[in-house]
């Protein structure tokens, strides 16, 4: 309980561990590319932030597009994401995804960079956090109805408050800050464009699953990563 309740209190602290993340990612880079091409610079980076995190968010997209990608009911698309056989739908989305990302830090102007990943990668837990607040952990059926669901929820163990989504967003704000100031405009569209996820998603987790798990937060923080590289490189005038 003591191990239970000290992790449901660091989900405030996501937004910072995303940022450390993204520190180290922008310095390899930063570094990579006094030697190499942009190009290799961005694959070097992804692999050593894949080995520090243990590629946890990778997995989840994989998971998240097999599951529902192939199932039909919550049942079956909760059964299907925890099969650690990797399917056509987890595949393709993930290889997807990780050309996307490499693509944007490829474009990404040099004086981007640190900003840049330091606002998506702590972004990105924030809408885990934000998910989190507002979607009850998946409770598969035929288990005891302890309000535990699985994976991180399970973990966690229960819906996070309103106020720890408050806290993280204040801890979010500071990393996100120096890109906003660097290209307002498309950043706050990017923000729109989340915004308007979050909604779908809900709907989304609570008609297809009717919770949400680990691998549909991770899932989340992929893609709030993505947003906020596309807005950071978008063009406009």
């Amino acid at each position: 309980q003591t191990a239970k309740a000290g992790l449901a209190q660091s989900v405030v602290w996501f937004p910072v561990v995303g940022a450390l993340v993204g520190a180290i990612t922008a310095g390899v880079i930063l570094l990579s590319e006094q030697f190499w091409p942009r190009t290799v610079a961005v694959v070097l980076a992804l692999i050593v932030e894949a080995r520090l995190t243990g590629a946890f968010h990778e997995d989840a997209v994989a998971d998240f597009c097999d599951g529902f990608g192939g199932g039909m009911t919550p049942q079956r698309i909760h059964e299907i994401m925890k099969d650690s056989r990797i399917g056509s739908y987890g595949a393709v989305g993930l290889g997807l995804a990780l050309a996307l990302r490499a693509g944007l830090l490829i474009a990404l102007p040099a004086p981007l960079i640190l900003p840049a990943l330091l606002a998506s990668a702590s972004f990105g837990r924030w809408m885990a956090v934000a998910i989190m607040a507002t979607i009850d952990p998946f409770q598969p059926s035929g288990e005891p109805a302890n309000g535990l669901g699985t994976g991180l929820g399970k973990d966690v163990g229960a819906r996070t408050s309103g106020a720890q989504w408050l806290a993280a967003s204040g801890l979010t704000l500071p990393f996100m800050l120096p890109l906003v100031w660097s290209r307002a405009g498309p950043v706050c569209l990017g923000l729109g464009a989340s915004a308007l996820f979050l909604l779908w998603f809900h709907r989304f987790l609570l008609r297809h699953l009717g919770g949400v798990t680990g691998d549909c937060l991770g899932f989340a923080v992929y893609l709030g990563q993505i947003l906020i590289l596309l807005a950071a490189t978008a063009q406009m005038p």
